[in-house]
């Protein structure tokens, strides 16, 4: 975890030193190494370095199959959205093909509530990273939340490549921090690094200690931590070559994100007996002290703050660039869509921030109320959209079938992954309702489609018009021309 000392000062200064050297017209774009690292760095979090503890408990090393399903899933999913950017008339993140293949309706939905999840997600961020580093500078919690927004709005303000490279390198300090932990405990294992003698924690009484139902209902956990990858979708738009972007996140990311994963799992399961993994605390912390590493705790620590500062700025990043799309087809105030004079969208990054800060000061104020029922409403938002963005593709590429049409980047085995990846979430919506631990998120994230579709519906009701399928742009949106 020697990467990890590199300090975010370097990070920004690296960062303003690359933009200076293009010239003005490429100036703010992303590359396709920022968009395969955001997309990477998206999901490997909190869901990965202390998320997984949760897992490995109630399954066991059965775990690994509920690992391999979701991460199937993800590498499915990716794949479609993948054919949809690609194919499209018009660029645009997922939110946008859902609009092409189901309508206004289905996008309005989707679209906010893809927002209120990730300007949630930002908000539970924010709380950790205070609680991290509380006790390194002294600062009251509130004042630390208010200086971690305030960096990382100012990182999107800055330009999109100043985002795109401070995030590039704190997903590579991330993965490279994954990597030094699968290096570490392979060379453990086979004796080239003195530690702790090891000997295998798994045995066949014990691969499945609380039966098949416990790995069935832990999927929608771990299906949620691995969100985050359809970032690439939103990055790749401000990339000089979207579709080749787009085409490489969709075939390399999710194998690397299953990689990662797997692998680390596999590893902290060798090493560390099920009985002494509990749920909230790192498993990464835990098999490092069990091979008496020094400094484990202090690098594990630092690690996790730059795991959540990563997810932060790019819930910044998604919320803002979301809510431009929406108010650039009249689903938001068009006021969102303005550019300003770095090209990227100001308000809506200000808005963003402005959200997320509001969610970090309840759970000051009120840990186990109104904190509680955001993120717990926020659950299932995410299975939700995926749902959707899968019957997006199923529509949209009949309707390229009946027009002779052979789109790049297809999904395989057309239509039947197709169907079985839709039928996938839907079936781990409903597992979420029959298991206790998570009969809440499932009940209240359904709440939130309900208003979020009654609002369209009365709203399409009250203006007269249909909803925009995609068909009509705002062209008067823009202060400055460019990608923004």
């Amino acid at each position: 975890m020697i990467v990890v000392h590199v300090g975010i000062l370097q990070i920004y200064m690296q960062g303003y030193a690359l933009m200076a050297d293009e010239n003005d017209n490429t100036a703010g774009q992303l590359r396709e190494r920022h968009v395969s690292m955001i997309a990477i760095g998206g999901v490997i979090g909190a869901g990965l370095f202390v998320g997984s503890s949760a897992a490995i408990s109630r399954a066991g090393p059965a775990v690994l199959l509920a690992y391999v399903f979701a991460g199937v899933q993800t590498m499915m999913i990716m794949r479609m959205l993948g054919e949809m950017v690609l194919n499209a008339p018009q660029s645009g993140s997922f939110i946008i093909q859902i609009r092409r293949g189901l309508g206004g309706h289905a996008a309005f939905v989707a679209g906010w509530a893809y927002w209120i999840l990730w300007a949630i997600i930002a908000g539970t961020e924010v709380i950790a990273g205070s609680g991290l580093i509380e006790n390194w500078i002294g600062l009251p919690r509130v004042a630390i939340e208010g200086i971690l927004i305030a960096i990382m709005t100012a990182s999107n303000l800055f330009s999109v490549r100043g985002y795109g490279e401070f995030e590039y390198w704190l997903s590579f300090m991330k993965i490279s921090a994954v990597c030094i932990f699968i290096t570490v405990c392979i060379l453990s294992i086979f004796g080239f690094i003195n530690t702790a003698p090891i000997q295998s924690a798994v045995t066949m009484r014990n691969v499945l200690p609380h039966g098949v139902l416990a790995v069935i209902t832990i999927i929608p956990t771990i299906m949620m931590s691995l969100t985050g990858s359809e970032i690439a979708t939103v990055a790749a738009l401000e990339t000089r070559n979207p579709s080749a972007s787009v085409a490489r996140a969709a075939n390399s990311v999710p194998i690397k994100i299953l990689l990662f994963y797997v692998i680390s799992v596999a590893l902290i399961l060798y090493i560390l007996p099920v009985n002494e993994v509990h749920s909230g605390f790192s498993p990464f912390l835990a098999a490092l002290n069990q091979l008496h590493i020094p400094y484990a705790t202090t690098a594990m620590a630092f690690v996790m703050f730059i795991a959540v500062m990563s997810c932060l700025n790019s819930a910044i990043y998604v919320t803002s660039r979301v809510m431009m799309e929406m108010a650039t087809f009249g689903d938001a105030p068009f006021f969102l869509a303005r550019r300003g004079s770095t090209g990227v969208p100001t308000a809506a990054i200000i808005m963003a921030a402005g959200v997320e800060a509001i969610v970090a000061l309840f759970s000051t104020l009120s840990p186990g109320g109104i904190f509680t029922f955001l993120l717990s409403a926020s659950g299932a938002l995410i299975l939700f959209d995926y749902f959707l963005a899968a019957l997006a593709q199923i529509r949209l590429r009949k309707k390229m079938i009946g027009q002779n049409q052979t789109p790049d980047c297809p999904m395989w085995l057309f239509p039947t992954l197709s169907y079985l990846t839709a039928g996938s979430f839907l079936l781990v919506l409903v597992i979420m309702m029959f298991e206790a631990q998570t009969r809440f998120e499932i009940e209240f994230s359904s709440f939130i489609v309900i208003v979020i579709t009654s609002i369209s519906l009365l709203r399409s009701r009250c203006s007269g018009m249909k909803p925009n399928d995609g068909s009509i742009i705002r062209q008067d949106v823009h202060e400055k021309p460019g990608i923004g």
